[in-house]
């Protein structure tokens, strides 16, 4: 539907319609409209609950459908100029810090390992005061990544208030693009997730935001692999743990 064509079938307002958008974190009624109907398209199992009697095979299929699902409606919000944005961003970065606390602090510790590999200067420890002294000792020639499931986390606001401060840009991965951590961020990118029995939507946002730091560190590898010093780097590491492993 057009907003004027939604906003007749509700009876109200296209003002209305547009306020609403914007309310639940969408930027336009075109990027909710593309954005909701990427999910609204998945299987009609999108929230699949896992019923007492279900087989052990049946659990794992649905856990497994569950990730599917996370990630194709993730793929479905991730822009274009966002992910150009994000590559000028991180190429050009004196040194790249992530941050993440509990669950997201497993992401923010594949993100620096992966980028470990590019040219780059990754940082990331799980301690939040040594985050917090990161965060001071940036400035806006860095770039950091954030990452937290509801955007809300305490710790995690302070960090990025205090990069706000020193005008780092900043990259959130979140679930929630109207949380505080997305309002404060340079770019944003969304891991959707599904909560169903015995299972929070956390963790399947887990997957999601993996997913996301390995398409970045792709991005970024491959740019870098055009240039002498990213080719000669990405050799050495490979060596390097090729030499670890005999």
């Amino acid at each position: 539907m057009t907003i004027q064509d939604l906003a007749e079938n509700v009876k109200v307002s296209t003002a209305t319609v547009s306020r609403f958008v914007k309310r639940i974190g969408w930027h336009s009624f075109r990027e909710f409209s593309l954005g909701f109907g990427g999910i609204a398209n998945q299987t009609d199992d999108f929230f699949s609950e896992i019923e007492e009697g279900d087989a052990p095979a049946v659990v794992v299929d649905k856990v497994f459908q569950g990730a599917d699902n996370a990630l194709d409606a993730t793929r479905a919000l991730l822009k274009e100029k966002d992910l150009s944005a994000a590559i000028t961003l991180l190429t050009k970065a004196r040194t790249l810090s992530f941050f993440g606390f509990g669950g997201s602090s497993v992401a923010a510790l594949d993100g620096y390992h992966k980028f470990l590999r590019t040219t780059t200067h990754p940082q990331f420890h799980p301690d939040v005061d040594i985050q917090l002294m990161q965060a001071v000792k940036m400035d806006e020639q860095d770039v950091a990544i954030l990452v937290s499931h509801s955007g809300r986390n305490h710790d995690t606001l302070m960090i990025a208030d205090q990069l706000r401060a020193n005008h780092v840009p900043m990259i959130a991965i979140t679930s929630y693009p109207a949380s505080p951590l997305a309002k404060k961020s340079t770019l944003v990118f969304q891991s959707v997730a599904e909560e169903v029995n015995y299972r929070s939507e956390s963790m399947s946002s887990l997957i999601a935001q993996l997913t996301i730091i390995d398409s970045l560190f792709t991005l970024v590898g491959a740019q870098g692999a055009k240039t002498k010093t990213g080719e000669g780097l990405l050799q050495d590491v490979r060596h390097a743990m090729e030499t670890s492993r005999e």
